[in-house]
């Protein structure tokens, strides 16, 4: 099961956030209904999203982790609908935890989006290779409970581009096809203001690691302190943040407002490409 995981990839390309967590810091308890869920998953797929990053533990600074069974328990109603109504959109699953990776492949899921890249859980790289689905390793520094404390790099972009060839390197090791390995910088997670935004402005190095390269800005902590916006109001300077992420030649920008972002991407793509009278 899980094959042909990259069908959904044409980048640049907009990836929808669907958060089944009562604690998220943008969607927190929105989708805890699995109705309210379905709903989004689909009206994302309508709005344009090229696939939908399914999580049930939030990762925002100061978060707890969840464990695999509670994760599952949340998930479940979700999964039973999604294998029983096929969405018309590719599934993405948001977990560390091999056991909540394996029951979203069962329903469905081409990708598996692990923001400890690998490390949390040994059995992930292997249930990666078997089932052929792809993969994408991110980097943080910590855990979401303590990794804005003090975040301190030399050169953040080359430290963060160093974790993240090592992270290929063991995938690849464990039998992921290179193709199927997407990496994230993990913008805000473990890092200051000035670390994302230098992230943001010397994307081409990551892009440089030759893999295609997923970038989350949409609502974060980088965007409130730019613009002085809450959460709520984080949407313009999101987008901003989104467009300036392929310009340096990002893949995916993974979002909470779809048709916002795919009507700036493909206008950035008419520009870009020369499209013209």
């Amino acid at each position: 099961m899980g094959g042909r995981p990259l069908e959904w990839f044409r980048p640049p390309c907009v990836m929808g956030v669907v958060n089944v967590t009562p604690d998220s810091f943008s969607d927190g308890g929105a989708h805890l209904a699995t109705t309210a869920a379905r709903l989004t998953i689909d009206r994302m797929a309508h709005d344009g999203a090229a696939i939908v990053d399914i999580g049930a533990e939030s990762t925002r600074p100061g978060a707890e982790r969840v464990d695999a069974s509670e994760q599952l328990r949340r998930l479940a109603p979700l999964f039973d609908d999604l294998v029983n109504r096929p969405p018309e959109v590719a599934l993405s699953i948001d977990s560390t935890r091999s056991v909540v990776a394996r029951a979203a492949i069962d329903a469905g899921a081409v990708l598996v989006n692990d923001v400890s890249a690998g490390r949390d859980d040994e059995a992930m790289f292997a249930l990666v290779a078997e089932r052929g689905v792809a993969i994408c390793l991110m980097h943080m520094r910590g855990q979401p409970r303590d990794m804005q404390l003090d975040p301190r790099y030399g050169d953040v972009v080359a430290e963060v581009c160093d974790f993240l060839r090592a992270r290929i390197d063991a995938a690849v090791g464990a039998g992921i096809p290179r193709e199927h390995i997407f990496v994230d910088p993990g913008i805000g997670f473990g890092k200051t203001l000035a670390h994302n935004l230098s992230l943001l402005s010397r994307m081409h190095d990551v892009v440089n690691l030759g893999q295609p390269v997923v970038v989350g800005v949409s609502r974060k902590g980088v965007i409130g302190l730019v613009t002085g916006r809450p959460v709520e109001a984080r949407g313009a300077g999101s987008l901003s943040g989104a467009l300036a992420a392929i310009a340096g030649g990002a893949h995916v920008v993974r979002v909470h407002d779809v048709q916002d972002t795919v009507d700036a991407v493909q206008v950035w793509n008419a520009i870009s490409g020369g499209q013209g009278e």
